[in-house]
């Protein structure tokens, strides 16, 4: 659990979490079951939602960065393929000039 916490929210979103939730159970001890107490928890769970946002946007992220991955490792293989044939190419003679016309003479 430590490490899930560690891998997708940063130091400064756990120290968020935890404060809220000690000032959240604060509250519950010093202001008791009163209608304050509904307050507290919209600030709570307003919190909570952002955490979970900020983790959707992690994982969005996280595949985000996959998927640019695979394109650029797709893009090395097609610039060495190319790079493969223009090489082949040069090492052809020109097959449209015949052995008696100067360059450029088809």
């Amino acid at each position: 659990m430590l490490d899930l916490i560690k891998k997708y929210l940063g130091p400064g979103t756990t120290l968020v979490i935890l404060t809220t939730l000690t000032l959240f159970i604060a509250a519950l001890f010093v202001k008791g079951f009163t209608h304050d107490l509904l307050l507290e928890a919209a600030v709570f769970l307003v919190s909570v939602k952002l955490i979970i946002l900020s983790y959707r946007n992690s994982k969005g992220v996280e595949a985000i960065q996959k998927k640019l991955d695979l394109i650029l490792s797709e893009e090395k293989h097609l610039e060495k393929v190319l790079n493969t044939i223009k090489k082949s190419q040069a090492n052809e003679p020109n097959s449209g000039q015949e052995k008696g016309d100067p360059p450029g003479h088809q």
